[in-house]
């Protein structure tokens, strides 16, 4: 899949999200390239892999070119073994809210306590629905990034 992804990210107010949830999935992942303006991440989930090569964002960083493709799982756990230090390992819920989808992701590890929300949009000026648990918004805040989650773990904030 090759396309420009637009997506804004917010801080997760509670867990009542779990219980809109229609799907959620335990990943593990990794980059082989973290560098400004470019990363390449290997992820498995479900016994499933995919690489996916991420391009520069916007100044906002709510869109940036992504590129992706799922690889089997046996070929994504070999490509982890290049990655660099820092395995991001987290369980993804689904949630539909107002005829959007919401990917709430929970860290575990040394990222432990932290809960992001998701919204991918058509654009940046769409307009959606905001359900009761989505606290603020921190679209475009670098810590934020699960790259330099790998760096920089929510423990050590």
């Amino acid at each position: 899949m090759n396309h420009t992804e637009t997506e804004r990210k917010f801080l997760v107010a509670d867990d009542s999200y779990r219980a809109m949830a229609t799907e959620s999935h335990r990943m593990t992942q990794g980059y082989i390239c973290r560098e400004s303006g470019r990363t390449v991440r290997v992820r498995i989930s479900d016994g499933r892999g995919w690489l996916t090569i991420k391009g520069k964002g916007s100044n906002n960083g709510m869109s940036r070119y992504e590129w992706e493709t799922e690889i089997p799982a046996d070929e994504a756990g070999a490509l982890m073994r290049l990655c660099l230090e820092g395995i991001i390992d987290k369980t993804r819920y689904i949630v539909p809210f107002g005829g959007h989808t919401f990917e709430v992701d929970e860290f575990y590890g040394e990222n432990e306590g932290l809960t992001v929300a998701e919204i991918e949009l058509e654009n940046e000026n769409e307009p959606f629905s905001r359900p009761e648990w989505l606290g603020k918004e921190v679209t475009g805040d670098r810590r934020y990034y699960n790259s330099m989650l790998t760096q920089n773990p929510y423990s050590q904030w």
